[in-house]
């Protein structure tokens, strides 16, 4: 699979996916959101990819925001052209089924939440806007001590998005989630750290390694689709009414994974004192988790 404006590479199940616009400091355009969300169709596809870690390409910028190239009109979406037609009716009312109000950052935001592996960021540069907000849904933000986060919406006229209205405060708290929407400001990596944004920080030319490295301790010694389930159970029940909600999907997927070869293989290598051989395949033995994923059981 060839790419433009991302680079996708693989090394012992590690799925590095490096943002790459270095004329544009890597900024976010339609484009790059097809070829992200396509590079994590891939990475869900291959068993052999354990992990996906985002980088952005150079070490001034992880993404500088929306390419901001068609100037002030650059927002304004319904006046690019697009071939399937403006959402705007003559009479002025709003089609918000169109596929142009759909947002673009949140697109790419859905498509991690519902990634069925690891994703983490590593922050090389400024993270600005959705540079900013498409790393939220990430597992674990690693950031260079050079890098630079921004939720700059206020300042150019616009709201959050990418689902980061979601995501922001349940990572950071609601009393910090204003603070920086509010006012756009840039925050140093230590003040992210600080704040819960990211989990660490390090030097440029150490911070691939560290998130490698953080990346195989979540997933060296773990079932895939254990793994997988867990990541969705986590998420999904930060938004459940109660936790009934919790208890209930719990007993369905540990009935069901308990039925399976992963769950004797766990029990009998550790018995034997031996490294574990997981056989279950996230790609091929994940079907019976869509049931839950429409129809969660809140209730």
């Amino acid at each position: 699979m060839s790419f433009e404006q991302i680079r996708l590479d693989k090394h012992e199940g590690i799925a590095l996916l490096t943002l790459y616009r270095p004329e544009r400091m890597n900024a976010f355009t339609a484009q790059m959101m097809d070829e992200i969300i396509a590079a994590l169709d891939d990475c869900d596809a291959d068993d052999a990819v354990r992990a996906v870690i985002f980088t952005g390409h150079g070490e001034k910028a992880y993404c500088a925001g929306a390419d901001l190239s068609a100037g002030a009109s650059t927002f304004d979406y319904d006046k690019h052209g697009d071939t399937s037609g403006s959402p705007v009716a003559e009479d002025g009312t709003i089609d918000w089924s169109h596929p142009l109000v759909q947002d673009g950052g949140g697109r790419v935001s859905m498509r991690i939440f519902a990634a069925k592996k690891p994703v983490l960021g590593a922050i090389n540069g400024a993270a600005v806007g959705i540079g900013a907000t498409m790393t939220l849904p990430m597992d674990a933000r690693l950031a260079s001590d050079t890098a630079r986060y921004g939720f700059v919406f206020a300042r150019r006229g616009l709201v959050p998005e990418a689902a980061s209205s979601w995501f922001l405060p349940r990572l950071v708290g609601i009393a910090n989630a204003v603070d920086l929407c509010y006012s756009g400001r840039l925050i140093s990596a230590a003040e992210a750290q600080e704040k819960g944004l990211v989990q660490s920080v390090h030097a440029p030319g150490a911070l691939i390694d560290a998130a490698i490295a953080k990346a195989r301790e979540m997933t060296d010694h773990s079932a895939p689709v254990s793994v997988a389930l867990t990541r969705h159970m986590l998420w999904r029940m930060l938004g459940a009414p109660h936790p009934i909600s919790a208890h209930r999907w719990d007993s369905r997927v540990i009935f069901a994974r308990g039925r399976g070869p992963d769950a004797a293989e766990g029990v009998t290598s550790f018995l034997e004192k031996r490294t574990p051989h997981f056989t279950a395949s996230v790609a091929d033995d994940y079907p019976w988790f869509d049931e839950f994923e429409d129809t969660p059981p809140y209730s």
